[in-house]
């Protein structure tokens, strides 16, 4: 088990840029997949992107090309960038951590991001 902490969260507009980051605990942080979900009200929770310990990614398409996930292992953290920003992006965001991308086991607080029209 893994213990995560997810900030960054906030108000931004349209088009603008936000940065998430994740601080994770325990020994094994670097062979862990990571991954990013997000949950808008009133739908389910939702893949936005994974990263595995080697960096091979993989996002939903709705964020190709606007979100990037990226790792320090080092640090044992993983952040989210998040450019060009839609309403539709809002939503509470969660780290997740898992031996593979499709079971994630650990799972962090959550942290809210509203992106105003």
């Amino acid at each position: 088990q893994v213990q995560l902490v997810e900030s960054g969260g906030g108000l931004v507009q349209a088009g603008g840029s936000l940065r998430l980051s994740c601080a994770a605990s325990g020994s094994m942080f670097s062979i862990f997949v990571m991954g990013w979900y997000r949950q808008a009200p009133g739908k389910q929770r939702e893949l936005v992107a994974t990263i595995s310990g080697g960096s091979s990614t993989t996002y939903a398409d709705s964020v190709k090309g606007r979100f990037t996930i990226f790792r320090d292992n080092a640090k044992k953290t993983v952040h989210l960038q998040m450019n060009h920003l839609e309403p539709e992006d809002t939503a509470v965001y969660y780290c997740a951590a898992g031996w593979t991308r499709e079971n994630p086991t650990s799972w962090g607080q959550g942290t809210q991001v509203t992106v105003s029209s």
